[in-house]
């Protein structure tokens, strides 16, 4: 008897294209472990090699919809060629210029009521940058780039001088000048909460060490309790930002929380024991995702 197209979906392996950069972390260990599990083929792109796009174009077309866990910015240029050709990635090139923007990220906020510090869009000449800061009488402030990665780019100015200097060390490490912003300094321990699909599957407080709370400063991590203000925030930021795998960075003060950042490819590494347990909701979500695709196609 024919096998249906239908029939013939169910049969065949989805395949999803995993996209990294550099070694394989625990990260990978897992995400292979579970798609071997779920009968999910994975096939990986290490974009810390040198990729012929020619010699893996066959690879990719057998790919139902590619994963993104790196944020290189060589990572962004592979995904805009996989979606020149068609293809469904997680997360999008629109999701980092977009949502993981951090000035698009303030106005967002803005727009739809959710609370973030008071931030200003600086002119990318340093002469105006300076005249717009000088008007300014709330310091600190704290100045990053609009893209940026793991604490790359973000400093702290007391005062008019040290904002000068600190987008002068910027510029000079780059070899054009970048959109900065200039952000109201909240002194706040830094809490992170992981949403996947819309669900707050994990929460973590960066409260010691240095002010600047990423992960890269803060080895000690603990859980927090998601109050209702804050489910409803979330609730909120999840509606309106086009991240399905988001690490949404916060800060609070006398009670009040304030969404800083959005970060698509977020840290997955906390908590160890969670790690397995989060692989497994993504790949869930991934594989909910190529069934989606597919029933639409």
């Amino acid at each position: 008897m024919p096998i249906s197209m239908q029939d013939a979906q169910h049969e065949r392996p989805k395949v999803i294209g995993y996209v990294y950069y550099g070694y394989r972390t625990p990260d990978e260990k897992f995400f292979l472990k579970i798609a071997k599990k779920k009968n999910i083929k994975l096939i990986f792109f290490n974009l810390f090699k040198k990729i012929d796009l020619k010699k893996v174009k066959k690879k990719i077309k057998s790919c139902d919809l590619f994963f993104v866990n790196s944020g290189e910015e060589k990572a962004l240029k592979f995904v805009k060629y996989l979606e020149s050709m068609g293809c469904r990635v997680i997360e999008s090139s629109h999701s980092y210029y977009h949502d993981e923007n951090k000035w698009a990220v303030y106005l967002k906020c803005k727009k739809n009521n959710i609370p973030t510090p008071k931030t200003m869009l600086l002119p990318n000449d340093i002469g105006q940058a300076m005249g717009k800061l000088e008007l300014l009488n709330d310091w600190p402030i704290v100045l990053k780039r609009i893209y940026g990665c793991q604490g790359d780019f973000v400093d702290k100015a007391n005062n008019l001088q040290e904002a000068e200097a600190l987008i002068k060390k910027f510029n000079s490490k780059s070899k054009s000048n970048h959109p900065i912003i200039a952000q109201k300094f909240i002194s706040s321990p830094s809490y992170r909460v992981l949403v996947i699909d819309g669900k707050i599957v994990q929460t973590a407080l960066k409260k010691k060490g240095f002010w600047k709370k990423t992960g890269v400063y803060t080895k000690d991590f603990k859980k927090f309790r998601v109050t209702p203000s804050l489910k409803k925030i979330i609730n909120k930021i999840s509606k309106v930002s086009e991240i399905h795998v988001c690490g949404v960075d916060l800060l609070r003060k006398n009670g009040r929380w304030y969404v800083l950042e959005l970060n698509s490819s977020p840290c997955l590494a906390f908590f160890d024991n969670e790690r397995e347990m989060l692989v497994e909701k993504i790949m869930n979500f991934l594989a909910k995702e190529v069934d989606k695709n597919n029933n639409f196609n």
